[in-house]
C-alpha cells in the first residue's frame, strides 16, 4: 500500500505546504493519477505534536465534495486500515457504493509514514526463512533471525521520524485535518485498524467529534500481540464451521461424514501434498487455502472441490489456481513497514522462548491460514526504538453514541473485539451473523442500511442488534454439485474476492 518516495515528492510540488491553523490556505487540486476525479491537498504536521518545534511532515489529503450542497451535513474522514493503509480513495470508494457522498464531504488520506505523505521507508531485508505453514523447531530461529533482519531494516532506513508513527500523533494529524477543514467538529467512519485509530481519536479529542462507526474492530485489550494470536483461533473457528457443512454434504464432496472425518481428510491431503506437490501447491499453500477459503461463504463449496480435486487429481489445474488465489489472499493481509512500526508502539515479549512455546502449539492446533505466522517473533521483539508515548487509555465522554460493526467470523479483527469495544466505549453494536467478510459497511446490505440511516438521519441502530452474514452454497445436504461448477472453479474464486472490499 506504500508509494515510493518520489511519489510524495511529485505530490509536494503540486500541493501547497499549509498551516493547519489557517484553514483559508489549504489550496485543492486534482489528485494525481486514478484519482483524478478527487481533490487533494497538503497539510503540514508537526513530527512530534508534543514538541512541535521538532520540525514538520507532510500529510496528503483528498476530498470529494457533497453532491447536494443545500442539504450538506459536515464532513466524513474516512480510514481503511492497516495500520500502513492508504486512504486516499476512500471518498470515492464510499461515494460510489453508498449515498453519502450527496451529503458529506468525503474526506481520506495517507497516515503519516504512508504513501503519498511523508513516508516512513525501510530496506527490503534479504530473508532467511521459506514460508512454512507448520514450521520444526531446528526452523524457528531463522523465524527468529528474519524479525531481527527486518527490525535493523527499518532502524537503518527509518531517519527520525519512526518513533513518531503511531496512532496517538496520528490522530493529533487528523484533527490538524479538521482544523485545515475549517470545522468545529468531524464525523468519522473507520475500518479495521482504523476503529483503533477512530476510538483514540474520540479519546483525545471528544468534543471535536460527532457521529462515528468503527467497522470490523480492534479489540481494546489486545494492542498488539494478542490481537494477532487470536486471528490464528479466529481462522480454525471458520474452518471447523465449513468442515461441519461438509460433512453433512459427504455425497457431494466425499471427503467424509461429520466435521472430524472432514478435517481427517484435510489432513491427509496436507500429508500428500507436503510428500509431493502439485506444481506451487504444497502443504503450506493448502493450509492457507483452507483458512481463506473458509472464511467466506459463498466459497466453501469451492474449498471444498479444490481439496476434492487435488486428491483425487481431477480438474488439478483449475483447482490449484483457485487454490493458490486463496492462499495469496491471505498472505496479502500481512503488511510490514509501517505496519511493523506502529504495532510497535505497546511493548512485545522479548524472550524467544515465549514464541517458540506459542509456535509450537500453533503450528498444530492453528495450521490453517498461516496460523503460526500471528505467534512467531515480530520486528516488535528487536524493537530498537522508545515509543515517544504509550497507547492512549480508551474512553467515549462528550461525543455522541456510535456504532460498532462486526463480524462472528472475521479472521482479521476476531469477534469478540467488537463487544468488547462497544461496552468500553458504551456504542451500540451491529453483529453480523456467520460471516467472515472484514469491512461490511457498502458490502453487506443489511449493515449499510442501519449505517446510511445513522449517518443520514442520525438514527441510532438497536443497543444491540443481528445482520445476516453471505448466504451459504445452495447445495443441500447429500446431494451432487452442479456438473458444470468444477470447470469454472479457479473463475469462481476469483471472482468473488475481486468483488470484495479493498480492505
Amino acid at each position: 500500500m506504500r508509494r515510493l518516495l518520489p511519489v510524495a515528492l511529485s505530490l509536494l510540488t503540486v500541493f501547497a505546504l499549509v498551516t493547519p491553523a489557517h484553514a483559508e490556505r489549504v489550496v485543492w487540486a486534482p489528485c494525481p493519477g486514478a484519482l483524478a476525479a478527487l481533490e487533494c491537498t497538503t497539510l503540514s504536521v508537526p513530527l512530534d505534536h508534543a514538541n512541535p518545534s521538532q520540525g514538520s511532515i507532510a500529510v496528503v489529503v483528498s476530498r470529494r465534495q457533497a453532491s447536494d450542497s443545500l442539504h450538506r451535513k459536515g464532513v466524513l474522514l474516512i480510514n481503511p486500515g492497516g495500520p500502513g493503509g492508504s486512504g486516499l480513495s476512500m471518498p470515492r470508494y464510499i461515494a460510489d457504493h453508498t449515498p453519502l457522498g450527496q451529503y458529506y464531504d468525503l474526506i481520506g488520506f495517507d497516515p503519516r509514514g504512508v504513501g503519498a505523505s511523508t513516508a516512513l521507508q525501510c530496506l527490503k531485508p534479504l530473508g532467511l526463512a521459506s514460508l512454512d505453514s507448520r514450521p520444526t523447531d531446528d526452523q524457528f530461529a531463522l523465524w527468529a533471525a528474519d524479525a531481527r533482519q527486518s527490525e535493523d531494516a527499518c532502524a537503518h532506513a527509518g531517519g527520525g521520524i519512526r518513533p513518531f508513527v503511531n496512532t496517538r500523533d496520528t490522530a493529533y494529524d487528523m484533527d490538524q485535518i479538521r482544523e485545515a477543514l475549517g470545522v468545529a467538529k468531524i464525523n468519522y467512519l473507520g475500518y479495521s485498524y482504523g476503529t483503533y485509530l477512530g476510538a483514540v481519536y474520540g479519546s483525545l479529542f471528544p468534543d471535536r467529534l460527532n457521529l462515528s462507526v468503527l467497522d470490523s474492530a480492534v479489540h481494546p485489550e489486545w494492542i498488539w500481540r494478542q490481537q494477532f494470536l487470536e486471528q490464528a483461533a479466529a481462522y480454525r473457528s471458520d474452518v471447523d464451521a465449513w468442515a461441519t457443512w461438509v460433512g453433512d454434504r459427504n455425497g457431494a464432496f466425499g471427503l467424509g461424514v461429520g466435521r472430524d472425518a472432514v478435517l481427517a481428510s484435510v489432513e491427509q491431503i496436507a500429508g500428500a501434498v507436503a510428500k509431493s506437490p502439485v506444481g506451487k501447491f504444497n502443504r503450506s499453500v493448502l493450509d492457507g487455502t483452507v483458512g481463506e477459503g473458509a472464511r467466506y461463504r459463498p466459497l466453501w463449496s469451492d474449498l471444498a472441490q479444490v481439496l476434492a480435486s487435488v486428491r483425487s487429481g481431477a480438474s488439478v489445474a483449475d483447482a490449484v489456481d483457485a487454490g493458490l488465489a486463496l492462499a495469496q489472499r491471505g498472505l496479502s493481509t500481512m503488511k510490514a513497514g509501517v505496519f511493523d512500526t506502529v504495532t510497535c508502539e505497546a511493548d512485545w515479549p522479548s524472550d524467544l522462548s515465549t514464541y517458540y512455546q506459542d509456535m509450537r502449539v500453533y503450528r498444530s492446533s492453528f495450521p490453517y491460514g498461516y496460523g503460526v505466522l500471528r505467534a512467531a517473533p515480530t520486528t516488535c521483539t528487536y524493537r530498537s526504538f522508545s515509543p515517544a508515548s504509550p497507547p492512549v487509555p480508551l474512553s467515549r465522554t462528550g461525543y455522541p453514541v456510535g456504532v460498532v460493526v462486526q463480524a462472528e467470523g472475521d479472521t482479521q479483527t476476531a469477534y469478540a473485539g467488537g463487544p468488547a469495544m462497544a461496552q468500553r466505549l458504551r456504542d451500540n453494536l451491529i453483529t453480523v451473523s456467520d460471516e467472515g467478510i472484514h469491512g461490511l459497511y457498502a458490502s453487506n446490505p443489511c449493515v449499510t442500511e442501519k449505517i446510511n440511516r445513522y449517518f443520514l438521519d442520525g438514527v441510532l441502530p438497536d443497543s444491540s442488534s443481528v445482520c445476516p452474514g453471505s448466504p451459504r452454497p445452495s447445495v443441500p445436504a447429500d446431494a451432487a454439485p452442479s456438473p458444470t461448477r468444477a470447470a469454472t472453479l479457479g473463475q469462481s474464486v476469483t471472482g468473488y474476492l475481486s468483488a470484495l472490499a479493498p480492505f
